[in-house]
């Protein structure tokens, strides 16, 4: 995950520091020489490595923090507001056009993941927006370029306008609007042509089609595990074609995050979205204070609850709790609420965003066994309708059947069984101490 290593030594720093009844100036010398190093470590630009240390320097010794009571926490509240201020101080929305459609220019270099996310941010539209997008192919060099974009249209139901290969990208990209206006689209993001490096034949290319299409946005797609060099790519674009906004992709990856935490400052620009994973769905709108939080290990709830509603079905989730309370929970509810789970993304990534998470010992670590889960569904899938509602009749020869039919062992099953009408129990007490405390209908996390 990126900002792992950054996390761990930001989150080391910050602990000596938490509970100080009183700081020096000596103290906060010590912990900026670590979060120096941190942040250069994490390839973060060594200038804005520099003004983000002189920044908390000087907060973190003058008054506001001194004089008070809790000067540990504060410095810690001072370093939170400045990396939030680093990555841009708050979400920067999509600018809309005043008379529809809404014009987003897709440009990057190749290998960036331009097409996918073109279509990640359609979907995006269309799903959290309920807008109308349409996709526009207009990278006509790369090969089977525009039949990637179709095939990422097909498969998300959305509509793509495509003139070949032999048409110019600049007459596409004319003619895509005027259909977009004729339509009543919301909104027309062009594919354009990618480059293995900047290109002055091409770049002009961009400027020509950003002349016709006039777009609202013009976002540039990087690759965050290219670090420095994708500082220094939307630096180039910024100069060339005037972007508005970076996108980042393969934030989940094994990367440092210094690109997220020096792109803003370095052009000006900022970040729009961030790509967390390769399904079409893994694109989210970038806060940098939730960024922030994940940083420091406070958790990012909101972005948690954002996901919640998306992926959970509200009816079924009433369903759920009344089983709850009446341990009436069968395994045909289990499989459910484990597909909705996932349907919000990696479970080790749901948990870290918990607050605290961080203080968990191995959570760093933690990695979900995806083969676990798939053999604990395999498990379900194998028992009989009657066996999912009545786990009770379940006995030694249908345990034999079930472990056969589903490539585990009689061990496995046992201890699914077991684990279940444990959990069962367990909700059915928080349950009821939540009703005699608050009087409120327990939930779990992912309801």
């Amino acid at each position: 995950m990126a900002f792992e290593g950054l996390a761990d030594r930001l989150q080391a720093t910050m602990q000596k520091i938490r509970g100080k009844g009183k700081v020096s100036e000596a103290d906060v010398k010590t912990m900026m020489r670590e979060v120096r190093l941190a942040l250069l470590e994490a390839d973060v630009n060594f200038k804005v490595v520099k003004q983000f240390v002189q920044k908390v320097s000087e907060r973190a010794v003058g008054q506001e923090v001194m004089k008070s009571l809790t000067p540990g926490q504060q410095v810690i509240k001072v370093v939170k507001e400045e990396l939030t201020d680093l990555m841009g101080g708050e979400q920067s929305k999509i600018a809309v056009a005043q008379r529809p459609p809404t014009v987003i220019m897709m440009s990057g270099l190749q290998g960036a993941g331009k097409t996918t996310t073109t279509g990640k941010l359609a979907n995006l539209l269309r799903k959290k927006h309920n807008r109308k997008p349409l996709l526009v192919a207009a990278d006509i060099y790369r090969p089977a370029a525009i039949k990637q974009l179709e095939t990422i249209g097909k498969q998300l139901n959305l509509p793509v306008f495509s003139m070949g290969d032999q048409v110019s990208p600049v007459e596409i990209a004319q003619k895509a609007i005027e259909k977009a206006k004729e339509e009543h689209y919301d909104y027309v993001l062009i594919d354009t042509a990618g480059r293995l490096h900047i290109d002055g034949e091409l770049m002009q290319e961009l400027q020509d089609v950003k002349e016709v299409a006039r777009p609202d946005e013009i976002y540039l797609v990087v690759d965050a595990m290219t670090g420095q060099d994708a500082v220094n790519v939307a630096k180039a674009f910024n100069d060339q074609l005037e972007i508005t906004g970076v996108v980042l992709t393969k934030l989940d990856g094994d990367t440092r995050g210094g690109a997220a935490l020096s792109i803003r400052s370095v052009t000006e620009k900022p970040i729009k979205f961030v790509g967390m994973g390769e399904k079409m769905d893994a694109l989210e709108a970038f806060h940098p204070e939730r960024m922030a939080s994940r940083i420091l290990g406070m958790g990012d709830m909101l972005t948690l609850i954002e996901k919640a509603q998306v992926s959970v079905d509200e009816e079924k989730a009433k369903e759920l709790e009344q089983k709850i309370r009446h341990a009436s929970l069968d395994f045909d509810d289990f499989l459910e609420q484990l597909s909705q789970m996932r349907n919000m993304g990696p479970l080790d990534e749901l948990l870290k965003m918990m607050p605290g998470a961080n203080k968990i010992k191995g959570m760093n670590n933690l990695q979900i066994d995806e083969k676990q889960i798939n053999r604990v569904e395999a498990i379900i899938r194998s028992m009989t309708a009657q066996e999912k509602q009545q786990p009770d009749i379940i006995n030694a020869g249908r345990r034999r059947r079930i472990a056969k039919g589903s490539g585990t062992t009689i061990q496995e099953v046992n201890r699914l069984l077991k684990q279940f009408e444990e959990m069962k129990k367990m909700m059915k007490q928080m349950s009821g101490m939540q009703q005699k405390g608050k009087k409120k209908g327990f939930k779990l996390p992912f309801m």
